[in-house]
């Protein structure tokens, strides 16, 4: 993520069994937990008469093209116990120009969460509290952006993230849930970092949000909703019914859109909003600001199903 590196009270323009994997491994502080229920008939999700339920997860990471030697910057884990917890953390590049390696901060950061998961004394399932665990045992130079979403058996989806990166709830073929990123402005996100002018667990955005069977989560880095659009989420998911294909085609498809210089991008779209300009050889030929953007892009795919 080439975003700023926040430091020192200024802005320097700068992880079946537990599985950690890193390949290469609002805007105002969220005081109360949020449960967001929607209308479809929700009789079936009655803790009393439905089954319970897990995730069938399926993932997929591509590094930044400049980054494949290296494995990029992000992080993620995938862990089985109760009903499922997924993670994604986004390194911050930045820190490349003060000869750190960015990588080091989210893997490390992941690695403490995945390990402390099944404290329930400490944890009690609750991701805002694995975060705070988890960076307070990081001790890695950097900075990331997190989410975690942790399931339990019962259907609720337990969900904190501090800054881009997102979570999407597919369901009937429609999105009818998204996780809004955090940002102080455009391109700089809400992130942990290893400096005490970056955010912390208090600052996480948290909600709770009730499943069913059949549901999909689509969890990613800014690398994946940077450059593709919700309609093309629910085309894919639509395509492809093994979650692991789902998420290699996820991943594939950013990759594609992030390489080609006139797709009109949500992240274009976004920046165009804010009143970027295009560069003025595009300026001169009339084109205005497309393309997609160059990142590191981890999916993380889960199908709700019955236990």
């Amino acid at each position: 993520m080439a975003i700023p590196m926040l430091r020192a009270a200024m802005i320097s323009h700068s992880q079946s069994q537990q599985l950690i994997h890193s390949l290469s491994a609002i805007n105002e502080t969220a005081k109360r937990r949020k449960t967001v229920v929607f209308s479809s008939s929700f009789s079936e999700l009655n803790p009393l008469i439905r089954s319970e339920v897990s995730f069938c997860v399926g993932t997929c990471l591509i590094p930044h093209p400049k980054k494949v030697n290296t494995g990029g910057e992000d992080a993620f884990f995938v862990s089985n116990y109760n009903g499922g917890v997924i993670a994604v953390a986004d390194g911050v590049s930045g820190w490349a120009e003060e000869d750190v390696d960015p990588s080091l901060f989210p893997r490390e950061l992941l690695a403490n969460a995945s390990n402390f998961i099944e404290d329930e004394e400490q944890v009690n399932y609750d991701p805002q509290i694995l975060i705070r665990k988890a960076h307070a045992a990081t001790s890695s130079t950097g900075s990331a952006t997190v989410i975690v979403a942790m399931l339990e058996k019962n259907g609720t989806l337990r969900i904190a993230n501090v800054g881009d990166c997102g979570l999407k709830l597919i369901r009937n073929g429609h999105v009818v849930f998204s996780t809004s990123p955090q940002e102080h402005y455009f391109d700089c996100p809400f992130q942990l970092s290893s400096e005490r002018a970056g955010q912390t667990y208090l600052d996480a955005a948290v909600c709770n949000v009730e499943l069913m069977e059949g549901d999909t989560i689509v969890m990613g880095s800014d690398g994946l909703f940077d450059n593709v659009f919700d309609h093309e989420i629910v085309q894919t998911i639509v395509k492809y019914k093994d979650v692991a294909e789902t998420a290699k085609s996820l991943a594939n498809l950013a990759s594609s859109h992030a390489l080609d210089s006139n797709f009109d991008s949500p992240y274009s779209l976004e920046a165009r909003s804010r009143g970027f300009k295009p560069p003025l050889w595009k300026k001169i030929l009339g084109m205005k600001l497309t393309g997609g953007k160059l990142d590191d892009i981890t999916v993380i795919v889960g199908q709700v199903v019955s236990s």
